[in-house]
């Protein structure tokens, strides 16, 4: 009888959570055992507003740390489906030049908030329309967006996260998986709920854990996300993607979550646990 294959997946992070110094993410980042890292803000400034000395001085720094960008976490669409699209589209023209920059064909995305009060069903062609709008763009520049199951957006559940990707039918929009989000929106069981309908589609994990009764992000494993079984279920498909940390583990800032060096190692030790049980390496 022959030995199951090793499995083995990309470990990275999302530098930011760590410290805005880009030398100290790199840092704790390699401690961590990762060559990847994902890449939201660097020296307190947003990806999509990085000049171009700012780039070519972060892709200098990766190189020479012989680290490689896994992601770019851009802000597209996570912002009012009201405003103007091809603002947006424009935004994702200076994202692809920093992914180009950086040596990835992969970027982050949201399906666009709404005012509150308007109906989430009520947005759903103009947010097809600018989704669509914005594969027209990756499928020229040969990009990958990954749409990110950000909560209240319009893909925010299961259900409409497939609508949205069924619906747009491209292969430059693919998904990124977040267990944390969807229990922050109500999905009960998000492995259970969700992963055989958005598997096909399945491009890149993001590993965050939340609480369901108080919405908190925990380190994985220790909320009601189901992080175990879907990364179970990851390695009986064959996955050999990324695995990127999100942990949120401290107070938000206005780029996004945070953690800090020590909780951020907290985190990828309880992720490092969680992969050891089902006999999932990194590398």
């Amino acid at each position: 009888m022959t030995s199951p294959q090793p499995v083995a997946w990309d470990l990275s992070g999302f530098g930011d959570e760590i410290d805005p110094d880009p030398r100290l993410q790199i840092a704790v980042l390699k401690a961590l055992g990762a060559r990847h890292i994902e890449v939201r803000s660097v020296w307190g400034v947003n990806v999509v507003d990085l000049d171009d000395e700012q780039l070519a001085s972060l892709a200098a720094l990766l190189r020479d740390h012989e680290m490689t960008a896994s992601a770019v976490a851009s802000p597209i669409g996570k912002v009012d489906v009201s405003l103007d699209a091809d603002l947006e589209v424009a935004r994702l023209r200076r994202v692809i030049r920093v992914a180009d920059a950086l040596g990835t064909p992969n970027i982050r995305i949201f399906s666009f908030f709404r005012r509150e009060g308007v109906p989430v069903e009520s947005i759903r062609d103009d947010v097809l329309l600018r989704m669509r709008m914005l594969a027209d763009e990756a499928e020229r520049a040969g990009v990958t967006l990954l749409h990110e199951n950000e909560k209240d957006i319009y893909g925010d559940t299961p259900e409409r996260v497939l609508d949205l990707v069924e619906s747009v039918g491209s292969s430059a929009l693919r998904l990124a998986w977040d267990s944390a989000n969807f229990v922050q929106v109500g999905v009960g069981s998000p492995h259970d709920d969700g992963y055989a309908m958005l598997r096909p589609h399945l491009d890149y994990l993001q590993v965050k854990d939340a609480v369901a009764a108080t919405g908190e992000v925990v380190p994985a494993g220790q909320g009601d996300g189901q992080v175990l079984a879907t990364l179970t279920a990851l390695r009986d498909d064959g996955y050999t993607g990324f695995a990127s940390l999100e942990p949120h583990l401290a107070s938000a800032h206005e780029l996004g979550g945070f953690s800090g060096p020590a909780a951020f190692g907290d985190a990828a030790r309880a992720f490092a646990d969680l992969i050891s049980r089902i006999g999932v390496t990194t590398t």
